[in-house]
């Protein structure tokens, strides 16, 4: 009697246990047109509502994680997903377009995970993003911490004006799928920079900055100093010397194959021209007036907080001015996976440092730096120098592992790794940057922070799609790279995980003039950690 009694108890528990994981975790969507059938086994603590073929969960359920299966296909559909626990979004052959608003329009406080179901192909797509106010201006919008699973592919394409194609306000991490992001819109509007974003340059963006707020002593530094640079470069001048005084705050030291302090660029340490045109052009830094900072910029991937990519392919293409591939606020960190971001601003940008731990990785801009980090190493002029000047710098740009190429197609002064005057650290791995920097000096490893050799290449040209090779000193081919277009004159930095100190090494291009193969070649010893070779 006791056994016969103890399985009626174990049996009434396993039931009770099935029923309250359906109770938080099951609920299946499958969107058919303009109408969506929905499959929920318990009601209870989990409101669903449809309106045609949008759909509202609303769960204040929280001791488990809620499920939900998304299936079939609309061209006008939307879920918006309230949890108060964790949730996962499984994609099971989605085909999802919204024509106002997110189609995935997440607002958990706590983390979701998106999964694309092991060999499905999923869509989610938006057309429209005029009800910005509301925050769900992009594909997939967030409010908390995201994670991309699954051995499935999902495509994710924001068409119109203002529309991002994944936003979230904190961490994104991606794994195992593969995800492909375009985004095509315009802008939604723009606003002027006071101080011009130093012409969307090496300096990046600044906050507005007005001449009148300055103390009155700075304000006449202000007026003196510009009014010196302006009658220096009506002469072909610049100024000289390492900017001390005023102008403290420069690049940290380097090596003696560089210039010890002064600005990149300049053998004496010279500053480029401060231009004035209105729109912030006619120069590499910009000017003082009005460089346009983009609302609504039809970025690839953004994240107030970090992106984490730990394995997959990732494949993410913007095409509008303005428009980064992939920004993580408080940083990127690429750990696997292969990684490709191709985009007209920034491919890939924080304003913190980025990693690059194993990914193999293609960062291609058309008008910008391929690999932008904002760590806080920069100058600011007339007297109002970095605080941490003296301090060492930390390192904004960290290699460790992978396969990292840094592309930027437009030359001086933009660059394919751009780091400010923070070093750039490289300690393994496969890097080939195409660039240029100002004077041809792009952001550059210091001696301590080369930890595996490298080598800045001055002066080499790119040819479109004709190869690159790195050779040793025995004739043993290292690398071949080829780059999808043309570029004079870049300064590409060169690490590879079989350079070794005190060995000689080989870089060669080659291409075709009237059918004629012309070789171009440059070669180098490792004396130092890190070493410029023009």
């Amino acid at each position: 009697m006791m056994n016969i009694a103890m399985n009626r108890f174990l049996i009434g528990m396993a039931a009770l246990l099935m029923v309250t994981a359906g109770h938080a975790e099951d609920i299946t969507i499958r969107f058919d047109g303009t109408t969506a059938q929905v499959k929920q086994e318990v009601k209870d603590s989990v409101n669903v509502t449809v309106e045609g073929a949008h759909v509202s969960i609303n769960s204040t359920y929280q001791a488990h994680k809620l499920t939900v299966r998304l299936k079939g296909q609309s061209d006008d559909g939307q879920l918006i997903l309230k949890t108060a626990g964790k949730a996962q979004v499984k994609l099971d052959g989605l085909n999802l377009t919204s024509q106002e608003g997110a189609p995935l329009w997440l607002k958990n406080q706590k983390k979701v995970e998106i999964k694309a179901v092991n060999g499905t192909k999923n869509k989610l797509t938006i057309t429209a993003c005029n009800d910005t106010a509301n925050h769900k201006a992009a594909t997939i919008w967030a409010k908390g911490k995201l994670l991309f699973s699954g051995k499935g592919t999902l495509d994710v394409e924001a068409t119109g004006d203002g529309c991002r194609g994944i936003k979230a306000k904190k961490d994104i991490t991606i794994e195992e799928l593969t995800l492909n992001v375009f985004t095509k819109g315009n802008h939604l509007g723009e606003k002027p920079f006071g101080m011009g974003g130093f012409g969307g340059g090496p300096m990046g963006g600044m906050p507005q900055f007005n001449p009148d707020d300055l103390p009155e002593e700075v304000k006449k530094q202000f007026e003196e100093k510009h009014k010196e640079m302006e009658e220096m470069m009506k002469n072909g001048e610049f100024p000289m010397g390492g900017f001390g005084g005023p102008f403290g705050g420069m690049r940290p030291e380097r090596n003696d194959s560089t210039r010890q302090g002064g600005f990149p660029g300049h053998a004496e340490g010279g500053f480029p021209a401060f231009g004035n045109h209105e729109d912030g052009e006619g120069s590499p830094m910009g000017g003082f007036g009005g460089k346009h900072k983009y609302i609504a910029a039809t970025k690839g991937i953004a994240s107030k907080g970090k992106i984490i990519i730990n394995s997959g392919d990732v494949f993410v293409r913007t095409i509008t001015a303005g428009a980064e591939g992939i920004e993580g606020k408080e940083g990127v960190i690429l750990n696997g996976g292969r990684v490709f971001s191709w985009a007209v601003d920034d491919a890939i940008n924080a304003n913190a440092a980025i990693e690059f731990n194993g990914a193999n990785v293609v960062a291609q801009s058309t008008a910008n730096d391929a690999v932008d980090a904002n760590l806080g190493g920069f100058f600011m002029p007339f007297g109002m120098g970095n605080q941490n000047q003296e301090k060492e710098q930390e390192p904004a740009i960290i290699i460790t592992a992978g396969t990292v190429y840094a592309w930027s197609e437009i030359g001086a002064p933009e660059e394919g790794l751009d780091c400010d005057f923070s070093p750039i650290e490289i300690s393994g791995g496969n890097v080939f940057s195409v660039g240029a920097g100002i004077g041809d000096m792009p952001s550059v490893p210091t001696n301590s922070t080369a930890k595996q050799p490298t080598v800045l290449l001055v002066g080499i040209d790119i040819f479109e799609n004709q190869p690159i090779q790195l050779y040793d000193s025995k004739g043993k081919l290292l690398d071949t790279i080829t780059v999808p277009f043309s570029l004079q004159r870049s300064s590409s930095l060169l690490s590879n995980e079989h350079f070794q100190m005190g060995e000689t090494y080989t870089v060669k291009t080659t291409h075709y003039e009237k059918a004629e193969e012309k070789t171009y070649e440059k070669t180098f010893t490792l004396n130092e950690n890190f070493t410029i070779v023009r």
